[in-house]
């Protein structure tokens, strides 16, 4: 035993007889507390040398089996802690609720740890067995804990750094462990921060796969936040009975356990009755609705999901099938990112018909509209929903790093690189969506390899040999127009087809008809303070009129200030900016004018003959408004609909083309 060994078991001894002796038991910390069982209860001996305890390969199968529905949801979390811990020595471990191993994920860097120590598949780890340790002691004390270095009872644990959580069922009933260990010689609090996100998130998840054929309410204080870790979820009857309650719901609504809940209706909970929640969520497309609790009237927003049918898609209940009978396939992240606009409405559908296949998308708009939004719905509403989706601005990253950014790079491929390597986005994208915004600013020399990667679907890291076998979903975006940039010689002509699988165009707020509407759902996301802010009429009108530059963005960052500097929950004009009120008063003119309801005479008016201001392309727009108002008598809707354009637009095209009625000012 080496010197440390018996420091150790020394130290061990004697903090356990100096807590017994002085009565301290009841003030001991979680860890005294577990050496003091390990001690007295287990009588291990903390210099042990025996070797680990593993089951029989058939009942660990047997074991495995038993938790298969949280297994299946679990691997797929450990992967995505795995990756996040990648490079710092971890290995994440899955047990069972009696300490044993049943899944490892681990860090090539770990293994001699690994080797020492016992960690594979069907080792145990309880306490009784392993004294003091993450996954044992977690277990005991059901709660999340580190166990860091020599706070391990077993002399030869005191190499491992363990941070571990438990994982519950519906019910309450613990049962396992997720556990993260290394060899770190400092304690990493952010690494129990993960595993405990990492845990929610499997909770959730295998709450969700249970009750998939039962009605699920899930719902938070913030709209932004149904639909993540962070939400509540309760399993519905179809007459309005609560089944189940996740912790999140619990959590939410101040209870201490599952059976405070069940068997309540959900009128009892929420001001709401069932069959109504229900109609609201299929009317409101699955968007999030306000919803208060019975007890404290606390306001959530909440969304109902209907049970998942023999194929696989969630049905709206007998007795409401009226009200939406169009409404045939699950609702999906797709469906909030438009509220009524018809462009974006025509672009959802087409995304929701590739979410299934592997198609490049390439997404264009202006700064603002919301393209990496649209790139994560489209990501959340296929089947790499569970997998990575990874973002990389390739406007942002000089260009002597944009390829170890991309593609990684092996230890020593560069002067200055990490002694450990890197892996590059597209391996951490590997299963899931890359998402490349600003593609048009790819320098030029890197679009070659990109286009190599895509064709041949395989990469090979800076200053490494072999490749590796890739798999990703590929989304782009761009406010460039890439034909402009290929004719100037500054886009790979190849690499724009193999990005071209399917192209939307996402458009600006200013063109946007659910602008009344996407306010309000900013306004409720933005309002985090539990208070209901309303805006009034001028304000909403004030605000629909305004050209956005910056867009959704601009406008998002707006509504946020106004809300933080409020004096009260109404907010109106006086609210707005100076700056705006400024622009606002510039739009004025435009505005004023009514659109004409009825035939006028022809146009006459000097604006006949082309405007030497204009350009070739505006002379010939000028001459085909010019036409279109002469056929509808100047009538704004006429010519609106015909153009497939809305009124606010056309007002904007007559200003820029100076176009005006021969009885009225100026369009503005």
């Amino acid at each position: 035993m080496s010197r440390f060994a018996v420091e150790h078991v020394k130290r061990v001894r004697s903090v356990v007889q100096d807590r017994i002796g002085n009565d301290h038991l009841g003030t001991a910390n979680r860890i005294t507390r577990s050496w003091i069982r390990c001690l007295n209860d287990y009588q291990l001996d903390p210099g042990t040398c025996a070797e680990p305890e593993v089951v029989a390969s058939i009942e660990l199968q047997e074991r495995q089996a038993r938790l298969a529905d949280v297994q299946a949801v679990a691997k797929v979390e450990m992967a995505n802690l795995y990756q996040q811990l990648a490079g710092s020595g971890y290995a994440i471990m899955l047990t069972d609720r009696e300490g044993v191993l049943l899944n490892y994920f681990g860090d090539p860097a770990f293994t001699h740890a690994a080797s020492k120590t016992g960690l594979a598949q069907g080792a145990v780890w309880s306490e009784r067995v392993q004294g003091t340790n993450g996954m044992g002691t977690c277990l005991v004390e059901r709660r999340p804990i580190t166990v860091h270095r020599d706070e391990h009872y077993l002399s030869r644990n005191i190499g491992l750094s363990c941070a571990a959580a438990p994982i519950f069922d519906h019910e309450g009933e613990l049962v396992g462990v997720l556990d993260a260990s290394g060899e770190s010689r400092l304690a990493q609090q952010h690494t129990l921060a993960l595993v405990c996100m990492s845990v929610q998130m499997i909770e959730n998840r295998v709450f969700l796969h249970q009750f998939r054929h039962d009605y699920i309410l899930r719902f938070h204080n913030r709209p932004e936040f149904v639909g993540t870790l962070h939400e509540g979820a309760i399993a519905l009857s179809a007459e309005g009975k609560v089944l189940a309650a996740s912790r999140g719901a619990l959590f939410q609504l101040g209870f201490s356990s599952p059976a405070e809940i069940a068997g309540r209706d959900i009128g009892e909970l929420f001001n709401v009755t069932f069959p109504g929640l229900v109609d609201n969520s299929i009317r409101r497309a699955f968007h999030p609705v306000p919803i208060f609790e019975v007890r404290n009237s606390a306001r959530f927003f909440a969304v109902v999901y209907q049970p998942v049918a023999g194929n696989g898609v969630r049905r709206a209940p007998r007795s409401l099938q009226h009200t939406n009978a169009a409404i045939q396939e699950a609702p999906c992240a797709l469906d909030t990112v438009q509220f009524g606009d018809p462009v974006l409405a025509g672009h959802v559908a087409t995304a929701r018909r590739i979410a299934e296949r592997n198609v490049s998308t390439v997404l264009l708009g202006e700064t603002g509209t919301g393209k990496e939004v649209f790139a994560r719905a489209m990501h959340l509403s296929g089947p790499r929903a569970a997998k990575p989706f990874v973002a990389i601005n390739c406007a942002s990253i000089p260009e002597s790093l944009i390829e170890s950014e991309l593609f990684g790079y092996r230890s020593g491929a560069f002067t200055g690189a990490s002694k450990d390597g890197q892996r590059g986005k597209l391996l951490q994208a590997n299963g899931g969506t890359l998402f490349l915004d600003e593609i048009g600013d790819m320098p030029f020399t890197l679009q070659a390899r990109l286009l190599r990667v895509l064709e041949e679907r395989e990469v090979v890291p800076l200053g490494g040999e072999a490749p590796v076998k890739l798999d990703i979903r590929l989304i782009s975006a761009t406010h460039c127009d890439l034909t402009k940039k290929i004719a100037a010689g500054e886009f790979r002509e190849d690499l724009y087809y193999r990005l071209q699988g399917v192209t939307l165009r996402l458009p600006p707020l200013r063109e946007r008809a659910d602008r009344r509407a996407l306010i309000a759902h900013l306004v409720a996301q933005e309002s985090d303070d539990g208070s209901v802010v309303e805006l009034d009429e001028a304000l909403l009108a004030a605000l629909d009129r305004l050209r956005w530059p910056g867009n959704v963005r601009q406008l998002r960052h707006l509504l946020r200030s106004m809300i933080a500097l409020r004096e009260s929950d109404s907010l109106g004009l006086r609210d707005l900016p100076p700056e705006y009120r400024l622009d606002l008063d510039d739009a004025a003119p435009a505005l004023a004018v009514a659109p004409a309801s009825g035939p006028t005479a022809p146009l006459a008016l000097p604006g006949d003959a082309p405007d030497p201001a204009l350009t070739a392309l505006e002379s010939a727009e000028r001459e085909v408004l010019l036409q279109a108002l002469e056929r509808h008598g100047w009538n704004m809707s006429g010519v609106a609909r015909e153009l497939n354009i809305s009124r606010n637009t056309l007002y904007r095209k007559l200003q820029r083309l100076n176009i005006q009625h021969p009885d009225k000012a100026l369009f503005h």
